[in-house]
């Protein structure tokens, strides 16, 4: 079983910082999935900030949400103290 999410931060360009409950920092890139489905609503900036854990997973408003294990298993293991801005409107 994967880790569960603990903590999120938008980034830019549609990027998620996400902890999880190891303690390991992945970076998802939510970009490729913009022209999926539902997932198109998330080109709405504000919409993409109001990412929040929910259940070890992360959800926005209208029933949009990714599962620990995808953002695991996808997301991009984060070296270090390595930071990137957040969007800022």
């Amino acid at each position: 079983m994967n880790p569960r999410v603990t903590h999120i931060r938008p980034l830019k360009n549609y990027r998620l910082d996400v902890t999880f409950d190891s303690g390991e920092r992945r970076r998802f890139d939510l970009a490729p999935y913009l022209d999926r489905g539902i997932f198109v609503r998330l080109r709405n900036r504000s919409l993409f900030n109001a990412a929040r854990v929910v259940a070890g997973s992360v959800e926005w408003p209208g029933g949009l949400d990714l599962s620990y294990d995808t953002l695991y298993l996808e997301g991009q293991p984060i070296p270090g103290e390595e930071m990137e801005d957040t969007y800022s409107a």
